[in-house]
């Protein structure tokens, strides 16, 4: 009996050691946390999550297979086009306080060509770029191919990538916003209807901003013919234009701002923090009535705001009167 125990256990023993073993694990179930991938177009930065491989044994790579539209027809050519895009110089740090020119920010900075996605082999990850912006709107769905020790794996539609445009938010945030009538005799000041404040990009390219302001009519005061000034020592549009002058035209102030966000430091004096305020008038020689004011004496329109553009590009930003006539 004992002869026949050992018999069977060396058999055992042979038919374990002639049995392969397995290197490790590869899962079925790979998956974005959200397989819904959203890209927004000509944002600086923008990254999906990383591919959570269910426990699969590392190391793994991945890739990116059959990028297509969602109807199965082939992706467009600019996933796969480099753009010129403006950035900083590897190692260099910008410093608002200090870089204060043209030429100190030139220094820093280079145009390079760039991918407008980039699909980490590591991670799985997507990053979208500023160059993004010259992709075209849709959704996109593509396969990933997974290997690791066990061996290769296609997983098809793994996610979706959806370009869209950026929410507003994305681009330009107000943060305050009031007017008030000024009374020329009594130097009374008397609260108005809020300004309409809204932003609108007409291009990717540059980095400019465009400030209007217009009375209920859409009728635009001139600011070259001295119909929008200062109000006193208050911070204004200028006080926030770093690298450029503020250009005055007939019907708008112009700002090349350079770098986003814009402004990009608060205006602070010695007595006061203004944060990104900008205060003007608009004198009543301009003005030829306000609703539920008295016709006489004249009002002023002193208007008061605070915004910050997000991103890059060129915008026209609109400070719309609700109860102002212009002469």
């Amino acid at each position: 009996m004992k002869v026949k125990y050992i018999l069977g256990l060396l058999f055992l023993l042979s038919i374990y050691a002639c049995t392969k073993i397995e290197k490790g694990f590869q899962s079925d179930a790979i998956r974005y946390k959200d397989n819904d991938i959203f890209a927004k177009r000509g944002l600086i930065l923008a990254q999906s999550d990383r591919i959570n491989a269910d426990g699969s044994t590392p190391p793994y790579t991945f890739k990116m297979l059959n990028l297509r539209k969602e109807d199965g027809s082939p992706a467009p050519a600019e996933f796969s086009k480099e753009y010129e895009i403006l950035v900083f110089k590897t190692g260099m740090n910008f410093d608002p306080e200090t870089d204060v020119t043209r030429e100190q920010l030139d220094k820093k900075r280079e145009l390079v060509k760039r991918l407008p996605m980039y699909f980490n082999e590591n991670s799985g990850q997507l990053t979208f770029n500023k160059a993004s912006a010259n992709l075209p709107l849709g959704r996109y769905v593509f396969d990933v191919e997974m290997t690791n020790a066990t061996g290769v794996k296609v997983f098809p539609k793994l996610a979706t990538i959806n370009v869209v445009d950026p929410e507003i938010e994305d681009l330009f945030v107000i943060t305050d916003n009031v007017a008030n009538g000024f009374n020329d005799v009594t130097g009374v000041a008397t609260p108005m209807k809020n300004p309409i404040i809204t932003c609108t990009k007409i291009s990717n390219n540059g980095a400019r901003a465009i400030l209007k302001m217009v009375d209920k009519n859409g009728k635009v005061f001139n600011p070259k013919a001295g119909e929008i000034i200062a109000r006193g020592d208050r911070p204004i549009f200028e006080n926030y234009a770093k690298f450029n002058p503020v250009i005055q035209t007939d019907t708008a102030m112009i700002c090349d701002f350079e770098v986003a966000p814009f402004p990009l430091t608060k205006y602070v004096t010695p007595t006061t923090d203004w944060g990104f305020l900008m205060y003007y008038r608009i004198p009543s020689t301009f003005i030829k009535s306000i609703d539920g004011f008295p016709a006489s004496p004249g009002f002023s329109v002193n208007p008061r705001w605070s915004w910050q553009l997000k991103l890059e590009g060129t915008y026209v930003i609109q400070v719309k009167f609700p109860d102002v006539i212009k002469k």
